[in-house]
């Protein structure tokens, strides 16, 4: 089910302030978020920040600093149009994912599932 344009909350994933990261499920070349029910799936590759420390894909670190994040609650998540969504965490890091369209590796970059309320594609 996809929203009607006029329906498009302006901040669809503002739905996860408030719920923890229940797990991160890495599937060949892409990844899913899942907030207990609704899902982010980030085709292209996510940036994980935490203090002044940045890894990203295929790096040492990566997988073990976004699975760290299971269990933390969201406390911020934005979509900044043609710039990124980031997602900000209790403990104080932040997963990023490009819109940007030379980061761009298939046609979307992001999908939200939102369950039975609907869902988005970047």
């Amino acid at each position: 089910m996809s929203n009607q344009v006029d329906q498009m909350p302006e901040q669809p994933l503002s739905v996860l302030i408030g719920r923890q990261l229940s797990s991160v499920e890495f599937v060949q070349d892409y990844l899913q978020l899942r907030f207990d029910g609704p899902c982010l799936t980030a085709v292209t590759h996510p940036r994980v920040s935490v203090g002044q420390l940045w890894w990203e894909w295929g790096k040492p670190g990566y997988r073990d600093q976004l699975c760290d994040r299971i269990g933390k609650v969201v406390t911020r998540a934005v979509i900044s149009e043609g710039q990124e969504v980031c997602l900000e965490f209790d403990d104080g890091a932040c997963i990023t994912i490009s819109l940007s369209p030379d980061d761009y590796r298939a046609a979307e970059a992001v999908i939200f599932d939102n369950e039975d309320q609907g869902y988005w594609v970047w």
